[in-house]
């Protein structure tokens, strides 16, 4: 029996909040596994134990499952850090988005998705959404501390955000250089260092590697 039969409908709206969570869990869990490429919604199906016809009325493609199965996924690896302090919320940040070094399984379906977002436009809207959906992130921990006044008024946080998530995605895909969480801090602190009020340096632009944070 799958897990969503016995449940009231009307025209096939109603969500059973269980259903919708093994469908989602199911489609992160299969993209690891196996990739994007040879994930359908058959597998998913089989996998979650809910109907083929009850995910097709859910979701208008399996691009649009995978992708908020996704984005579910990576938001609970990679939360927004809030401590309070712009450096030490960047460094918690790229040191969990660098973790990913540590499961290659992680790193190779994150490729794929790129890959097939620059191949597929009907795959390429739902990127571009999860890709706005983590730039998000980034540029709500930007605004606070411009708030708490520790970035220049004037500082384009926008292309901050870009120089935030280059190096990661440069280093995925090309491979030239390692993704350590080690260099998280480091990383933050250079970064940092062209926006502070007055121009102020801090001891991690210096070298200071801190402590990673993995997933």
């Amino acid at each position: 029996m799958s897990i969503d039969e016995g449940a009231p409908r009307r025209g096939g709206r109603t969500r059973s909040p269980q259903a919708h969570q093994a469908v989602l869990d199911a489609a992160a869990e299969l993209l690891e596994e196996i990739g994007y490429q040879a994930l359908t919604i058959e597998k998913i199906a089989e996998r979650s134990r809910v109907a083929k016809s009850t995910i097709y009325r859910w979701w208008r493609s399996r691009a649009d499952l995978v992708m908020e199965a996704y984005t579910q996924r990576v938001a609970e690896r990679v939360p927004d850090p809030d401590a309070g302090g712009l450096e030490d919320d960047l460094t918690a940040f790229l040191g969990r988005l660098y973790g990913i070094a540590g499961y290659p399984l992680r790193a190779r379906a994150l490729q794929g998705l790129m890959a097939e977002a620059q191949l597929d436009p009907e795959f390429a809207r739902p990127f571009r959404e999860w890709v706005e959906s983590r730039r998000a992130v980034v540029l709500a921990m930007l605004e606070r501390a411009r708030e708490r006044g520790e970035v220049e008024p004037g500082a384009d946080l926008e292309h901050m955000t870009d120089l935030v998530f280059g190096p990661f995605w440069y280093r995925l895909l090309v491979g030239h250089a390692p993704l350590d969480p080690a260099e998280a801090r480091a990383h933050a602190a250079r970064l940092l260092d062209g926006v502070r009020p007055g121009g102020g340096q801090s001891d991690g632009s210096k070298g200071d590697k801190g402590r990673p944070h993995t997933p």
